[in-house]
């Protein structure tokens, strides 16, 4: 049988080899830490702490704004100094919390101290809720929404992504090698919650060890397997993992529920196994500092709100000053220029690259070649979807297929004229659907 995939893609450089080998090193955090309100999709949750609070590890400081929101818990014990708007890697100011470290990181009392199977459907889901736990690849999407869908009957399928496709990123895959009783645990309690239910974990071909080595341990569990994926950019999108471990196809319009899928990232489901059998919620989380302008690569693990700049100073710094720093992989990361900004729970890697290969590669003309079309993992025509976009044609836009665009760049990697055709696609969206929703 040949490796699981999908139509389309790239197969940019990886990187990997930067920091693949390198052990998940535990990092403590410096004397102030910085809690964004805002490190998820949905409502910004709300503080229930106020300035002089002592805190504990652990422990809530901000409840969840809506349904579609999470709370936030410190990652150390301490005193609340501020509670202002702070600069971050991705959405500018945000108002957060700040918290003076006092190093002794006492504890808050646990989530759960209860044997998950004794334990309800509702209680489960009830728990990673109060733990905040949301999709920590990147997307920031509430666990718990996601694990409550309209019909739980309908579920079969529990895909945990352990395909890390974009390049230089390897914290999951040292989060599979050196955690994998915690991933196939937590992924237990979640197909656990589904009664019809397998668990699927999805690994590209590039990471043959953590092939073996969970292959090896789900192999006397009747509903867990593991699923090899060509390597493929991007393979580890939701869209095209649930394309190619089930065949299914879901487009804008649909979630993946109404293909009968529940999709985590690795560090997700190891969360969810923290706070149920642990009784932890999500304070802490594992970050890839890499790239060829970083000095000593590393996979750390971290405290949520400590900053970038504490990272790379215990990465040894940077060989030459960078040119370009990312928050994420290189290909649906986010550029950022001050490294005086916190980690959050999205926060996967620190990379930066001596030379930034774009403004040095000017735009040329589209000589029609197709290959973006050909690299297009939806089957568009990223070529005409950005002409109609750069005219300001929404109605072609949306009539081509607009709206189906991922954003995952492969069209952008493709193009040997190097048009920002991604960057049209992406303004476009935003535009239809603001127009929309004011509507």
């Amino acid at each position: 049988m040949g490796l699981l995939t999908f139509k389309g893609g790239v197969h940019p450089y990886d990187g990997k080899e930067l920091s693949r080998d390198c052990a998940i090193e535990e990092l403590k955090p410096g004397s102030v830490l910085v809690f964004p309100l805002s490190q998820h999709i949905g409502a910004p949750a709300k503080p229930i702490v106020a300035v002089g609070d002592h805190v504990l590890a652990g422990q809530k400081i901000a409840e969840k704004g809506g349904f579609i929101s999470a709370n936030i818990h410190s990652s150390v014990s301490g005193t609340v100094k501020k509670i202002e708007p702070r600069l971050t890697a991705i959405n500018g100011l945000v108002n957060s919390i700040v918290i003076e470290n006092d190093g002794l990181y006492e504890c808050a009392g646990k989530l759960n101290d209860r044997p998950w199977n004794d334990l309800t459907r509702d209680e489960i889901i009830h728990i990673i809720d109060e733990a905040g736990i949301v999709g920590m690849g990147g997307a920031g999407f509430p666990a718990s929404v996601k694990l409550s869908p309209k019909d739980p009957d309908s579920i079969e399928y529990v895909i945990v992504n352990g395909a890390e496709c974009e390049p230089y990123l390897t914290s999951d895959y040292r989060r599979m090698l050196e955690a994998p009783d915690q991933l196939i645990e937590g992924l237990k309690i979640a197909v656990s919650l589904f009664k019809n239910a397998k668990g699927v974990i999805g690994i590209e071909d590039n990471k043959p060890e953590a092939i073996k080595l969970l292959t090896e341990k789900v192999k006397d569990i009747p509903n867990i397997e593991v699923a090899p994926l060509k390597t493929k950019y991007p393979q580890g999108g939701e869209r095209f993992l649930i394309k190619a471990i089930t065949g299914r196809k879901i487009n804008s319009k649909m979630l993946p529920s109404d293909a009968g899928c529940v999709v985590h990232n690795v560090d997700t489901i190891v969360s969810i196994y923290q706070a149920v059998v642990e009784g932890r919620p999500l304070t802490r989380r594992i970050v890839t500092v890499t790239g060829d302008a970083v000095k000593t690569p590393k996979n750390y693990y971290v405290y949520l709100g400590m900053s970038f700049k504490e990272l790379i100073e215990a990465a040894g710094g940077f060989d030459v000053q960078p040119e370009k720093v990312i928050s994420g992989g290189p290909m649906m990361g986010f550029s950022f220029y001050s490294l005086d900004v916190p980690l959050v729970k999205g926060s996967s890697s620190l990379l930066a690259y001596k030379k930034d290969n774009v403004p040095h590669t000017p735009e040329q003309a589209c000589i029609r070649c197709g290959r973006c079309a050909q690299a297009c993992p939806e089957g568009l025509m990223p070529m005409k979807l950005a002409a109609a976009a750069l005219r300001g044609d929404e109605e072609t836009f949306v009539k081509l297929g607009g709206l189906e665009c991922v954003e995952c760049g492969s069209c952008a990697y493709a193009c040997p004229s190097k048009r920002q055709v991604t960057q049209a696609c992406r303004t476009m969206k935003k535009i239809v659907l603001d127009k929309r929703r004011r509507k």
